[in-house]
């Protein structure tokens, strides 16, 4: 197990651990904000591996994508199959379908309870719970397989770092030659299409 994967979720676990009444609700949104926080984490590291960007672009490749409204969780994950020759699918192996399931389901539940909607399934803690192990799964597989493939987990260090292997940029399956062509990309296969709802 990977010690930022450990570090990173030891802030569920003390949820968890609490005699707090809402710990399940609480655990559970944390999880779910440390998955989609996780698959940013990833393309933004990928993104940054394009010689055209260097430390002095940090600020201006952050403010891109903050600006950039209607980028959720399955965009990144769409960006990372757009620029990686290795899928995200392949990275978390035998369980993707299952867990990419269960994600999806999170999301649905998760967008209820923060417009203060119940569920119809009216989740007990231990069905939270169930959620939670899924997120923890997937964040676990994906931060052992990035570690392997590439050097990065995802969780710890700054994604705006570079690996050491400076030639990894050219198995990429898109070509970035300037912050034009990250914008372009963003509004192109990060953004969310106008309509869609959450896979």
């Amino acid at each position: 197990m990977h010690p930022a994967f450990v570090e990173e979720f030891k802030s569920v676990d003390a949820v968890i651990a609490s005699d707090v009444r809402t710990a399940g609700v609480d655990a559970f949104a944390l999880s779910l904000l440390k998955v989609e926080r996780q698959a940013r984490r990833f393309v933004t590291f990928l993104v940054f591996q394009y010689p055209c960007f260097d430390r002095p672009d940090v600020p201006i490749l952050r403010g891109a994508l903050a600006a950039s409204r209607s980028v959720y969780f399955e965009g990144f994950l769409r960006g990372f199959d757009a620029v990686y020759p290795t899928p995200i699918e392949a990275f978390i192996g035998a369980q993707y379908g299952h867990l990419r399931a269960r994600l999806g389901e999170a999301e649905g539940h998760r967008n209820k309870l923060f417009h203060g909607q119940l569920t119809e399934e009216s989740l007990s803690r231990a069905q939270l719970l169930e959620f939670v192990a899924d997120m923890r799964r997937w964040c676990e597989l994906l931060c052992d397989a990035g570690e392997r493939e590439f050097g990065y987990a995802g969780f710890g260090s700054s994604s705006f770092t570079k690996s050491p292997n400076l030639t990894m940029s050219a198995s990429f399956l898109c070509n970035m030659q300037s912050l034009a062509d990250y914008e372009a990309f963003i509004s192109q296969v990060l953004r969310r299409p106008k309509g869609q709802q959450a896979q």
